[in-house]
Protein backbone atom coordinates (compact mmCIF):
# COMPACT_ATOMS: atom_id res chain seq x y z
CA UNK A 1 0.00 0.00 0.00
CA UNK A 2 2.60 2.40 1.15
CA UNK A 3 4.50 1.69 -2.91
CA UNK A 4 0.90 2.25 -4.23
CA UNK A 5 0.56 5.71 -2.44
CA UNK A 6 4.15 7.02 -2.82
CA UNK A 7 3.61 5.98 -6.79
CA UNK A 8 0.47 8.33 -7.19
CA UNK A 9 0.30 10.50 -4.05
CA UNK A 10 3.81 10.70 -3.93
CA UNK A 11 3.94 9.63 -0.10
CA UNK A 12 7.21 9.71 1.76
CA UNK A 13 7.75 6.37 4.44
CA UNK A 14 7.19 9.39 7.24
CA UNK A 15 4.10 10.35 5.62
CA UNK A 16 2.66 7.02 5.19
CA UNK A 17 3.82 5.95 9.20
CA UNK A 18 2.01 9.18 9.93
CA UNK A 19 -1.51 8.24 8.17
CA UNK A 20 -1.08 4.57 10.26
CA UNK A 21 -1.05 6.58 13.28
CA UNK A 22 -3.70 8.73 12.54
CA UNK A 23 -5.92 5.81 10.89
CA UNK A 24 -5.16 3.95 14.27
CA UNK A 25 -5.94 7.36 16.88
CA UNK A 26 -9.36 7.59 14.87
CA UNK A 27 -10.44 3.54 15.22
CA UNK A 28 -9.39 3.64 19.15
CA UNK A 29 -11.79 6.79 19.85
CA UNK A 30 -14.80 5.24 17.82
CA UNK A 31 -13.95 1.63 19.74
CA UNK A 32 -14.20 3.60 23.52
CA UNK A 33 -18.01 4.16 23.49
CA UNK A 34 -18.57 0.63 22.27
CA UNK A 35 -15.94 -0.78 24.88
CA UNK A 36 -17.50 1.31 27.51
CA UNK A 37 -21.17 -0.07 26.80
CA UNK A 38 -20.00 -3.61 27.38
CA UNK A 39 -17.59 -3.31 30.86
CA UNK A 40 -19.98 -0.40 32.36
CA UNK A 41 -21.91 -2.06 35.65
CA UNK A 42 -25.72 -2.44 35.66
CA UNK A 43 -27.55 -0.48 38.33
CA UNK A 44 -29.80 -2.42 40.09
CA UNK A 45 -33.04 -1.05 41.60
CA UNK A 46 -33.11 -0.24 45.47
CA UNK A 47 -35.65 -3.84 46.50
CA UNK A 48 -37.93 -1.17 48.79
CA UNK A 49 -38.53 0.96 45.37
CA UNK A 50 -42.01 -0.98 45.20
CA UNK A 51 -42.72 -0.64 48.93
CA UNK A 52 -42.29 3.09 48.16
CA UNK A 53 -44.25 3.81 45.52
CA UNK A 54 -47.36 1.56 46.59
CA UNK A 55 -47.02 3.05 49.80
CA UNK A 56 -47.29 6.81 47.88
CA UNK A 57 -49.98 6.20 45.90
CA UNK A 58 -52.30 4.91 49.57
CA UNK A 59 -50.95 8.36 50.61
CA UNK A 60 -52.67 10.31 47.60
CA UNK A 61 -55.82 8.14 47.50
CA UNK A 62 -56.86 9.27 50.77
CA UNK A 63 -55.31 12.44 50.19
CA UNK A 64 -57.90 12.63 47.49
CA UNK A 65 -60.62 10.63 49.74
CA UNK A 66 -60.12 13.73 52.80
CA UNK A 67 -60.66 16.64 49.73
CA UNK A 68 -63.83 14.89 48.28
CA UNK A 69 -65.26 14.72 52.06
CA UNK A 70 -64.25 18.02 52.31
CA UNK A 71 -66.40 19.20 49.43
CA UNK A 72 -69.49 17.35 49.98
CA UNK A 73 -69.31 18.43 53.36
CA UNK A 74 -69.12 22.52 52.93
CA UNK A 75 -70.79 22.35 49.48
CA UNK A 76 -74.13 20.15 49.91
CA UNK A 77 -75.23 18.74 46.42
CA UNK A 78 -78.32 21.56 45.30
CA UNK A 79 -81.77 20.30 45.43
CA UNK A 80 -82.60 20.59 41.70
CA UNK A 81 -86.26 21.26 41.46
CA UNK A 82 -87.68 21.15 37.67
CA UNK A 83 -91.30 23.14 36.72
CA UNK A 84 -92.25 24.89 33.73
CA UNK A 85 -90.82 27.78 32.53
CA UNK A 86 -89.97 30.54 29.83
CA UNK A 87 -86.41 30.99 29.68
CA UNK A 88 -87.49 34.63 27.96
CA UNK A 89 -88.66 35.71 31.20
CA UNK A 90 -86.91 33.19 33.85
CA UNK A 91 -84.92 35.11 36.63
CA UNK A 92 -81.47 34.39 37.88
CA UNK A 93 -83.02 31.86 40.88
CA UNK A 94 -85.33 30.31 38.64
CA UNK A 95 -82.29 29.14 36.48
CA UNK A 96 -80.27 28.38 39.86
CA UNK A 97 -83.57 26.23 40.77
CA UNK A 98 -83.10 24.22 37.66
CA UNK A 99 -79.61 23.68 38.60
CA UNK A 100 -77.47 25.94 37.15
CA UNK A 101 -74.82 28.19 38.65
CA UNK A 102 -75.16 32.09 39.75
CA UNK A 103 -72.78 32.71 36.79
CA UNK A 104 -74.58 30.43 34.48
CA UNK A 105 -77.69 31.76 35.27
CA UNK A 106 -76.38 35.04 35.07
CA UNK A 107 -74.93 34.79 31.82
CA UNK A 108 -78.51 33.57 30.42
CA UNK A 109 -79.97 37.01 31.84
CA UNK A 110 -77.46 38.77 30.40
CA UNK A 111 -78.26 37.56 27.03
CA UNK A 112 -82.36 37.95 27.00
CA UNK A 113 -81.56 41.44 28.80
CA UNK A 114 -79.99 42.35 25.77
CA UNK A 115 -82.59 41.82 23.55
CA UNK A 116 -81.52 37.70 23.09
CA UNK A 117 -84.45 35.47 22.29
CA UNK A 118 -85.83 32.07 22.87
CA UNK A 119 -88.03 31.24 19.74
CA UNK A 120 -88.53 27.11 20.33
CA UNK A 121 -86.94 24.87 22.98
CA UNK A 122 -84.23 23.88 20.64
CA UNK A 123 -82.67 27.47 20.87
CA UNK A 124 -81.82 26.23 24.54
CA UNK A 125 -78.79 24.55 22.69
CA UNK A 126 -77.19 27.39 21.96
CA UNK A 127 -76.13 28.64 25.53
CA UNK A 128 -72.99 27.51 26.13
CA UNK A 129 -73.76 27.89 29.91
CA UNK A 130 -76.35 25.00 29.25
CA UNK A 131 -74.13 21.31 29.80
CA UNK A 132 -76.55 18.57 27.53
CA UNK A 133 -76.98 16.58 30.22
CA UNK A 134 -79.02 19.87 32.20
CA UNK A 135 -80.44 20.68 28.70
CA UNK A 136 -82.30 17.17 28.13
CA UNK A 137 -83.50 17.10 31.98
CA UNK A 138 -85.16 20.71 31.67
CA UNK A 139 -86.38 20.41 28.06
CA UNK A 140 -89.63 18.67 28.69
CA UNK A 141 -90.27 21.71 31.06
CA UNK A 142 -89.86 24.31 28.21
CA UNK A 143 -92.78 26.68 27.60
CA UNK A 144 -92.46 29.52 25.70
CA UNK A 145 -95.16 32.03 24.68
CA UNK A 146 -96.25 32.73 21.75
CA UNK A 147 -94.28 35.65 19.67
CA UNK A 148 -95.46 37.68 17.10
CA UNK A 149 -92.39 37.70 15.23
CA UNK A 150 -93.62 41.27 13.12
CA UNK A 151 -93.54 43.35 16.50
CA UNK A 152 -90.62 41.30 17.67
CA UNK A 153 -88.40 42.53 15.19
CA UNK A 154 -89.48 45.35 13.34
CA UNK A 155 -87.47 46.34 10.15
CA UNK A 156 -88.27 49.63 7.84
CA UNK A 157 -89.36 49.58 4.54
CA UNK A 158 -86.57 49.91 1.77
CA UNK A 159 -86.67 53.71 0.75
CA UNK A 160 -85.23 53.88 -2.44
CA UNK A 161 -83.88 57.42 -3.21
CA UNK A 162 -84.01 58.93 -5.74
CA UNK A 163 -80.29 60.91 -6.89
CA UNK A 164 -80.02 63.47 -9.00
CA UNK A 165 -78.15 63.02 -11.93
CA UNK A 166 -75.83 64.87 -13.62
CA UNK A 167 -77.53 67.43 -15.99
CA UNK A 168 -75.37 66.67 -19.53
CA UNK A 169 -73.42 69.52 -20.26
CA UNK A 170 -70.83 70.87 -22.96
CA UNK A 171 -68.06 71.95 -22.19
CA UNK A 172 -65.88 74.13 -24.81
CA UNK A 173 -62.20 72.34 -24.11
CA UNK A 174 -60.02 75.05 -25.33
CA UNK A 175 -61.41 77.73 -22.65
CA UNK A 176 -62.81 75.72 -19.88
CA UNK A 177 -60.99 75.25 -16.58
CA UNK A 178 -60.44 72.58 -14.15
CA UNK A 179 -63.81 73.08 -12.42
CA UNK A 180 -65.51 73.41 -15.89
CA UNK A 181 -63.74 70.15 -17.39
CA UNK A 182 -65.17 68.33 -13.79
CA UNK A 183 -68.35 68.88 -14.83
CA UNK A 184 -67.94 66.25 -17.53
CA UNK A 185 -69.24 62.70 -16.98
CA UNK A 186 -65.92 60.72 -17.21
CA UNK A 187 -63.79 63.34 -16.13
CA UNK A 188 -62.76 64.11 -12.86
CA UNK A 189 -60.18 66.32 -11.37
CA UNK A 190 -56.85 64.38 -12.39
CA UNK A 191 -58.07 64.12 -15.92
CA UNK A 192 -59.72 67.69 -15.94
CA UNK A 193 -55.54 68.95 -14.80
CA UNK A 194 -53.87 66.76 -17.62
CA UNK A 195 -56.21 67.87 -20.00
CA UNK A 196 -55.36 71.57 -19.35
CA UNK A 197 -51.83 71.05 -19.46
CA UNK A 198 -51.65 68.98 -22.37
CA UNK A 199 -53.96 72.01 -23.70
CA UNK A 200 -51.03 74.12 -22.85
CA UNK A 201 -48.25 72.37 -24.35
CA UNK A 202 -49.91 71.87 -27.22
CA UNK A 203 -51.42 75.50 -27.84
CA UNK A 204 -54.92 74.39 -28.10
CA UNK A 205 -56.84 71.82 -29.52
CA UNK A 206 -57.83 71.97 -33.19
CA UNK A 207 -59.96 68.63 -33.30
CA UNK A 208 -62.00 66.34 -30.15
CA UNK A 209 -59.57 63.30 -31.08
CA UNK A 210 -56.68 65.36 -29.67
CA UNK A 211 -57.95 63.97 -26.23
CA UNK A 212 -57.04 60.82 -26.84
CA UNK A 213 -53.53 61.99 -26.44
CA UNK A 214 -53.69 62.97 -23.27
CA UNK A 215 -51.94 60.25 -20.63
CA UNK A 216 -54.66 57.63 -19.56
CA UNK A 217 -57.59 59.10 -21.34
CA UNK A 218 -57.85 55.97 -24.17
CA UNK A 219 -60.29 55.56 -26.74
CA UNK A 220 -63.44 54.06 -24.24
CA UNK A 221 -63.08 56.93 -21.57
CA UNK A 222 -63.02 59.36 -24.92
CA UNK A 223 -65.85 58.07 -26.75
CA UNK A 224 -67.85 57.77 -23.46
CA UNK A 225 -67.32 61.99 -23.31
CA UNK A 226 -67.09 62.71 -26.72
CA UNK A 227 -70.58 64.48 -27.28
CA UNK A 228 -69.95 66.60 -24.03
CA UNK A 229 -67.28 68.60 -25.55
CA UNK A 230 -66.93 71.35 -28.09
CA UNK A 231 -64.20 73.06 -29.75
CA UNK A 232 -64.40 76.61 -29.92
CA UNK A 233 -62.76 78.70 -32.80
CA UNK A 234 -60.26 80.24 -30.80
CA UNK A 235 -56.71 80.90 -32.40
CA UNK A 236 -54.50 78.28 -31.94
CA UNK A 237 -50.33 79.47 -30.49
CA UNK A 238 -48.25 79.56 -32.60
CA UNK A 239 -44.25 78.97 -33.41
CA UNK A 240 -42.27 81.02 -36.17
CA UNK A 241 -40.42 78.21 -37.33
CA UNK A 242 -38.00 80.50 -38.98
CA UNK A 243 -37.63 82.50 -35.92
CA UNK A 244 -37.76 79.29 -33.20
CA UNK A 245 -34.81 77.90 -31.22
CA UNK A 246 -34.65 74.35 -29.78
CA UNK A 247 -36.92 75.26 -26.52
CA UNK A 248 -39.12 76.79 -28.44
CA UNK A 249 -40.22 73.87 -30.77
CA UNK A 250 -39.40 71.50 -27.67
CA UNK A 251 -42.68 72.20 -26.15
CA UNK A 252 -44.31 70.67 -28.79
CA UNK A 253 -45.36 66.77 -27.89
CA UNK A 254 -45.37 65.91 -31.87
CA UNK A 255 -41.87 66.49 -32.59
CA UNK A 256 -38.74 64.07 -30.87
CA UNK A 257 -35.22 65.76 -29.75
CA UNK A 258 -33.94 64.38 -33.14
CA UNK A 259 -36.85 66.19 -35.59
CA UNK A 260 -36.43 69.42 -34.08
CA UNK A 261 -32.47 69.72 -34.77
CA UNK A 262 -33.22 68.68 -38.21
CA UNK A 263 -35.99 71.22 -38.27
CA UNK A 264 -33.42 73.66 -37.50
CA UNK A 265 -30.07 72.16 -39.02
CA UNK A 266 -31.85 72.24 -42.59
CA UNK A 267 -32.59 76.23 -41.75
CA UNK A 268 -29.75 77.14 -40.93
CA UNK A 269 -28.07 75.30 -44.46
CA UNK A 270 -31.20 76.55 -46.83
CA UNK A 271 -32.27 79.40 -45.34
CA UNK A 272 -35.96 79.96 -43.94
CA UNK A 273 -38.95 77.65 -44.94
CA UNK A 274 -41.69 79.60 -47.28
CA UNK A 275 -44.10 76.92 -46.50
CA UNK A 276 -45.44 73.68 -45.51
CA UNK A 277 -43.60 72.06 -48.51
CA UNK A 278 -40.45 72.93 -47.87
CA UNK A 279 -40.98 71.12 -44.52
CA UNK A 280 -41.25 67.64 -46.51
CA UNK A 281 -37.69 68.18 -47.72
CA UNK A 282 -36.25 67.17 -44.05
CA UNK A 283 -35.81 63.85 -44.74
CA UNK A 284 -36.54 62.74 -41.21
CA UNK A 285 -40.22 64.45 -41.10
CA UNK A 286 -42.76 62.44 -42.30
CA UNK A 287 -46.44 63.47 -43.77
CA UNK A 288 -47.74 62.56 -40.18
CA UNK A 289 -46.13 64.18 -37.84
CA UNK A 290 -46.29 67.08 -40.78
CA UNK A 291 -49.45 67.34 -40.60
CA UNK A 292 -49.87 67.24 -36.64
CA UNK A 293 -47.64 70.41 -36.08
CA UNK A 294 -49.34 71.83 -39.36
CA UNK A 295 -51.95 73.84 -37.11
CA UNK A 296 -49.09 74.92 -34.62
CA UNK A 297 -46.57 76.77 -36.96
CA UNK A 298 -46.05 79.92 -38.52
CA UNK A 299 -43.60 81.45 -41.38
Amino acid sequence: MRIWLNKYFGFSKGEFNGLLFLALIILILKAIPIIYGYTRPVEKDDPDLLAQIQKITVADEKYADNIRDHIENDYPKKTVKLFNFDPNTLDASGWQALGLSPKQANAIINYTGKGGKFYKPEDLQKMYTISPEVYKRILPYVKIADQDLNTSKKYLPFEKKEYAKKAAVIVDINQADSAQLDEIKGIGGAFASRIIKYRERLGGFYKKEQLMEVYGLDSVKYAGIKDQVSISNVPLKTININTAVFNDLKRNPYLSYKQINAIINYRKQHGNYSGIADLKKVVILNQQVIDKITPYISF
